[in-house]
């Protein structure tokens, strides 16, 4: 063997294969306090990145226990030097150095954000196909500014918000993934209905379903909250909600703007229909041509990557899937 040791790598948590030793950085998601049937205590402890999640025991004998007890923190970020074990209750992390990780471990590639899920999409892009799609389909000037100017203010916390706590797009960048999803959706679907019903009185306006797209879900940018280990409700997330929310933001923007106000009227009922049912949130149902197109195309896009991600979570090999998913029912991946 070399008299020189051999480096111990630096690989994602994800990435670990059973029997190796490496180093890692994860964020310390959950720690519980237990005990054992004959009521031996211990801490269940889990690890995880933005892949890849793994929950072991930290026992009371262990040379990890009163750090674990006393320094950990959930939510607190890692490096970690490791060996994966593949055991009878699923991996576990054999853990042989802990150290909280920080700015000086930015050249080893740590960063905060990289513990959270995130869009497969370029959140920069999505933004910039957004504010593009209000420039070119939202005819009314003073509308059109103001979803622009909407879009702006918010800018920084869009490209990184989740649009869910959980079910769909409940990663960094989905606020945007859905939203872009739906916007481009709506607006093909009222350009064709347009094209069909040339006579409906008042005319649908393709314009108003682009901006209704784009801001249905503004009042989420208040409802939710990010931490480094996941999303939760703000408080007036939880006793208001996101969608009179983002009907008082939308209020917020427009004050002073020469806005027509049955046009700013029609934009927030968009907002305050779209999820159509009390049961739901919404205060009242699609009442007009532009929030039914919104509503649908919402709903399909949010059910769609539920679908998506049921299928791609399924554990099972035969051609039906459990219905443990969000839409709780089973789906068919053929034989």
């Amino acid at each position: 063997m070399s008299a020189v040791q051999r480096a111990v790598p630096l690989v994602a948590l994800a990435d670990l294969v059973a029997g190796q030793e490496a180093d890692c950085f994860a964020l310390l998601s959950r720690r519980e306090e237990l005990q054992t049937k004959d009521g031996k205590p211990y801490f269940r402890v889990t690890f995880r990145d933005a892949r890849r999640e793994i929950a072991f025991p930290i026992w009371s004998d262990s040379a990890w226990a009163i750090a674990c007890r006393d320094t950990w923190t959930v939510g607190g970020c890692y490096k970690l030097r490791v060996v994966l074990r593949e055991t009878n209750f699923g991996p576990q992390l054999e853990i042989r150095k802990i150290r909280e990780a920080g700015p000086d471990d930015a050249a080893d590639g740590f960063d905060p954000a990289m513990f959270l899920p995130r869009s497969r999409f370029d959140s920069v892009q999505m933004f910039d196909e957004l504010a593009g799609l209000a420039r070119d389909r939202i005819a009314e000037p003073e509308l059109r500014q103001l979803v622009l100017d909407v879009l702006e203010q918010n800018r920084e916390q869009l490209l990184r918000w989740p649009a869910a706590r959980r079910n769909h797009h409940a990663f960094a960048g989905g606020f945007l993934e859905h939203v872009l999803n739906v916007t481009r959706h709506a607006t093909w679907l009222a350009e064709q209905y347009d094209r069909l019903y040339p006579d409906l009185e008042p005319r649908l306006n393709v314009g108003l379903v682009t901006a209704g797209a784009i801001v249905h879900d503004l009042g989420k940018l208040r409802e939710l909250e990010l931490l480094p280990d996941g999303t939760q409700y703000t408080a007036a997330g939880n006793l208001i909600g996101h969608i009179l929310q983002g009907r008082d933001m939308l209020r917020e923007a427009a004050a002073g703007r020469a806005i027509d106000p049955e046009l700013l009227l029609r934009l927030e009922h968009v907002i305050v229909a779209h999820q159509r049912l009390p049961e739901w949130g919404s205060p009242k149902p699609p009442m007009t041509p532009e929030a039914m197109i919104v509503h649908y195309a919402d709903d399909l896009d949010a059910k769609y990557q539920m679908l998506y991600r049921a299928l791609a979570d399924e554990s099972g090999t035969g051609p039906i899937t459990s219905s443990r998913n969000p839409m709780n029912q089973p789906f068919y991946r053929g034989g």
